[in-house]
């Protein structure tokens, strides 16, 4: 559903493909993966067999030798070449903290993000050797490429930012792609807690979009460019940098949308289907503080919800080329948003889409599905609710036939504050 391959050791390992660029192009899938610790595999396991199978050439370790020591590295094998960069040089010695790679600080800033931001400069400056090395290796690489750290998160993080940077893909995507580790936290603070007591640094992988949009913002401040950094702090010319990068993983100038996709088929979830659905969920919600709309958080929804709206409702997903491109949920009564109404419309809510690899039009054709069903339910009205802070949103409804009718100021839904929504309607056929 989001380019994470199914491994039940590796928590925040993901593929970079299908982020757009600015020109249009798409970074092609099974080429660039970024991931938490691959010293967590284990030969003949079939997290192992899942990892050959994805024909990765070049494993690129960014820890430092203690923490590599203590949590051992990626299994040797001939099928890769592995590289042992130590993106943080000049740090202290670490030998009593060998999985520091977010130890910031003892006790870190109530605002994670300034904190954050500011130790990826200090990285920025300290690690250039090792970060030159690093994308000289990816541009020359004729076979997949993996890079991670100990969560994933923090030097992966930035690698992962600097090359992205150098592809052309926009920087609210760059910010999504490093806030995705949100969807990894609690699976690797349970790994953490099941060999050591506690994590000796709080918030440990935790990836606020503030920290990622701060450092990008006082970046190109420092620097001017990614270009400009490339060439002045790196020592590396940028120009054949960057068209050895874009030619090698971007997606043909000349065709550069992806190939068409299969029609969508859709189905009823089930209850065991709650924990996707949370994850798409929190995944859109990442996709939107990406671009400084707040309206959904992660983790606001758990599987208890979803199964209680498949009991009281229906929820619906939809699928291209077996893959999950989106959902939503249908209610047969909104009494927060609505009050009591008779019998005569049903209620759509969290119309969700997969972000960057969902066909074009998904949303709009589970519109039209969800639609399909009230009218099959012999009830003439289709009616949502939105932000009333989000005026894009309203447009986006507007365009597909819904028209305003009201506001309810004070909606509470959940355990959170009431909050203000634009109600909407639609006359079905």
């Amino acid at each position: 559903m989001d380019s994470h391959p199914p491994f039940e050791t590796l928590h925040n390992f993901r593929d970079l493909g299908g982020y757009p660029t600015r020109d249009g192009r798409r970074v092609r899938p099974g080429l660039l993966y970024r991931s938490d610790s691959l010293g967590k595999l284990t030969e003949g396991t079939p997290d192992w067999h899942r990892f050959r199978a994805l024909g990765i050439g070049t494993v690129i370790d960014l820890r430092d030798p203690e923490e590599a020591t203590h949590r051992g590295r990626v299994p040797q094998d001939g099928s890769f070449a592995y590289h042992h960069l130590n993106m943080e040089p000049h740090s202290p010695d670490r030998s009593a903290q060998p999985a520091r790679s977010e130890a910031l600080a003892p006790n870190p800033a109530p605002d994670l993000g300034p904190h954050l931001a500011q130790r990826y400069l200090k990285t920025a400056e300290e690690g250039r050797k090792e970060i030159a090395t690093a994308l000289r290796l990816i541009a020359d690489a004729h076979t997949p490429v993996a890079f991670h750290c100990v969560s994933g998160k923090d030097r992966t993080g930035l690698l992962a930012a600097l090359l992205l940077t150098l592809l052309d893909v926009p920087d609210e995507v760059v910010i999504e792609d490093y806030s995705r580790t949100e969807l990894a936290t609690a699976a690797l603070l349970a790994d953490w807690h099941a060999t050591e007591t506690t994590p000796p640094w709080p918030s440990f992988g935790r990836a606020p979009a503030t920290a990622m949009r701060l450092f990008l913002r006082e970046f190109t401040a420092r620097h001017g460019s990614v270009d400009r950094y490339v060439e002045k702090s790196l020592a590396l010319d940028p120009v054949p940098l960057r068209n050895a990068l874009r030619t090698r993983y971007l997606t043909d100038p000349h065709h550069p949308t992806p190939a068409p996709h299969s029609p969508l088929t859709y189905r009823r979830a089930t209850p065991e289907d709650a924990p996707l659905l949370v994850r798409l969920r929190d995944t859109a919600a990442l996709w939107q503080l990406a671009r400084g709309i707040v309206q959904w958080q992660p983790g606001e929804k758990t599987e208890a919800h979803f199964r209680t709206r498949m009991a009281e409702g229906e929820v619906w997903l939809a699928e291209s080329d077996g893959v999950t491109a989106g959902a939503y949920e249908l209610w047969w009564t909104d009494k927060p948003a609505w009050g009591p109404r008779p019998d005569d419309a049903g209620y759509i809510h969290r119309l969700m889409t997969v972000p960057h690899t969902a066909p074009p039009g998904t949303g709009r054709h589970l519109l039209t599905h969800a639609e399909s069903r009230i009218a099959a339910a012999g009830r003439p009205w289709a009616r949502l609710d939105c932000l009333s802070t989000n005026p894009r949103l309203r447009e986006y409804y507007e365009s597909a036939g819904y028209q305003v009718v009201g506001e309810q100021r004070a909606k509470a839904d959940g355990p959170g504050s009431p909050y203000a929504v634009t109600l909407m309607e639609k006359r079905l056929p």
